[in-house]
């Protein structure tokens, strides 16, 4: 092991990563290398084969994850009954990137809509119980017309547009 001149940042990574916790995390790797192009970089077993850590390259951003194992108190969405976080991704042909999602297996959470904070946005959830979120934008809008927008918007009805989860 070599500790001179070490980055304290590996080349590639930004300082601040998503790090997913899923139910057969080698099931997720080739989901998200089907539904969202990802590059696997590195893939770090246990002895018996289980994922102790993963990463992935998604539209130029680093995404890990890990294996759910509950001796080493760690669990997925699925087990926990959800998850409060998301993941945002922007794309460059965000109607592309949301129907090759679907294809691959993501739930529609709220369909792709043109919004008031001026970008194409639609929301899905993985089928690992992970939420993402995809846009990209269309046009440039002000701070106040997107505080207008916002108190005039009702998120549930959007919401329950594409499900009812």
């Amino acid at each position: 092991m070599t500790t001179n001149n070490v980055a304290p940042i590996p080349e590639g990574f930004t300082n601040l990563i998503p790090y997913l916790t899923c139910k057969d995390a080698d099931k997720a790797i080739e989901f998200y290398q089907s539904a969202f192009n990802a590059e696997l970089l590195h893939r770090i077993p246990t002895a018996d084969n289980r994922v102790m850590h993963a990463s992935l390259r998604i539209n130029g951003a680093i995404l890990m994850l890990t294996d759910e194992v509950p001796e080493w108190h760690n669990f997925g969405p699925q087990a926990l009954g959800g998850s409060p976080v998301g993941i945002h991704m922007y794309c460059d042909d965000v109607g592309a990137s949301f129907a090759q999602a679907v294809a691959a297996g993501c739930e529609l959470v709220m369909p792709l809509e043109n919004t008031f904070w001026g970008e194409r946005f639609g929301m899905l959830r993985d089928p690992f119980g992970h939420k993402w979120s995809l846009s990209m934008c269309v046009a440039i809008v002000t701070e106040d017309d997107m505080i207008r927008g916002a108190q005039a918007v009702d998120m549930a009805q959007a919401c329950d547009a594409g499900s009812d989860n």
